[in-house]
């Protein structure tokens, strides 16, 4: 079989054969394979101009995502997967010579966007990086940067900024919130009860007990009152000290 004619076409070759048959390829292809004078083709040549179109036109898709952000090894192989069937560990192994996978600048670029655009703790991140597949050495070198400096930091900001939005809750609930959303977070238990432990709000928690009261007593007296009225109390995080004073004061 012989190359009849190649033209080319917006950024892609067509090359015509001499059976009019015509496939489509790209620049790379015509250089690798010697097309660019006229050449008889064998069987075998003709399949390899073919593997190496497909294999061109899937590490083209692949640049084009590298382009938007950079990738880990892992998202590589995930997008490869709904290609068309293509030698992935020779594209891997070229991505990497070149400098376009490169899992510990991976790792380390995810980190800092984290530490810049979120509020995620040291543990979330280390779980979100291992889903990755990142090897572990590259995930504890790139977590260096989120040092104790920095959760403090973090959390300082979380806490002060969740206790001016917090103008209903005693203190005990809180802390109880604020302890699961911080540990949701991925910060660790100990830093989560240091920088809660010297926490107390100063909200006007008498109107919500009086709200509570007020409510429970239209419909009950007596000590069947002060019943409910504890158990109301205590599940709103009020302390035995404050319910057992405000009952004191109040329920007669």
């Amino acid at each position: 079989m012989k190359v009849k004619s190649i033209k080319k076409v917006g950024n892609k070759y067509k090359i015509i054969l001499d059976n009019e048959e015509v496939i489509t390829t790209n620049d790379q292809v015509i250089i690798n394979n010697n097309l660019l004078y006229d050449k008889k083709l064998s069987k075998k040549e003709l399949e390899k101009i073919k593997e190496d179109t497909n294999y061109y036109e899937n590490y083209n898709k692949i640049l084009k995502m590298i382009n938007r952000k950079i990738r880990c090894e892992f998202e590589i192989r995930k997008k490869l997967n709904k290609l068309s069937k293509v030698d992935q560990d020779k594209m891997i192994d070229h991505l990497k010579e070149v400098g376009l996978i490169d899992d510990s600048l991976f790792a380390e670029s995810y980190v800092n966007d984290k530490i810049n655009l979120t509020l995620e703790g040291p543990y979330k991140i280390r779980k979100e990086l291992e889903a990755y597949n990142i090897d572990n050495d590259y995930i504890e070198r790139s977590l260096e940067s989120f040092s104790q400096d920095l959760i403090d930091s973090k959390l300082e900001k979380i806490i002060n900024k969740k206790i001016k939005s917090s103008t209903k809750d005693t203190t005990y609930i809180f802390k109880q919130k604020t302890s699961l959303y911080l540990l949701n977070l991925g910060y660790s238990r100990e830093d989560v009860i240091n920088h809660l432990e010297g926490v107390k709000l100063n909200n006007d928690l008498g109107k919500e007990m009086f709200k509570i009261y007020n409510k429970l007593k239209a419909k009950y007296e007596g000590y069947t009152l002060r019943v409910k009225l504890k158990q109301k109390l205590y599940s709103k995080g009020f302390t035995s000290d404050e319910i057992n004073d405000f009952i004191e004061k109040t329920v007669h």
